[in-house]
């Protein structure tokens, strides 16, 4: 029976996965910025109390995501960052879907 071998920590450069996690994150809160500014943008077309009421809950659903996404960020930076956190990603995920519908209410 042979021993199992496991690979060498210096055989992966440990900056490239963390780098890559980095880049998504900022994606992703581009993403949730630009559907926050048209859904303020579309309140400034059309008007109307409830589109005006959903683009504000977008943008504090953006400033909430953001947070999250900054906090994950400066994990990323250790050298061994750890697992996010559950608590976060469910908070991530509700920011997502919540920003989805808020930001359908404002074009309905």
């Amino acid at each position: 029976m042979s021993a199992v071998r496991h690979p060498v920590e210096t055989d992966r450069d440990p900056g490239l996965q963390p780098e890559r996690t980095r880049l998504a994150w900022r994606r992703t809160t581009l993403s949730c910025a630009v559907t926050a500014v048209l859904a303020g943008r579309q309140v400034l077309h059309t008007g109307g109390a409830s589109a005006a009421l959903a683009a504000s809950l977008a943008a504090l659903v953006f400033l909430v995501f953001l947070w999250l996404a900054h906090r994950r960020i400066l994990q990323l930076d250790a050298p061994r960052p750890g697992l996010l956190p559950a608590a976060s990603a469910l908070a991530v995920v509700v920011c997502m879907l919540a920003l989805a519908v808020f930001g359908a209410a404002v074009v309905w």
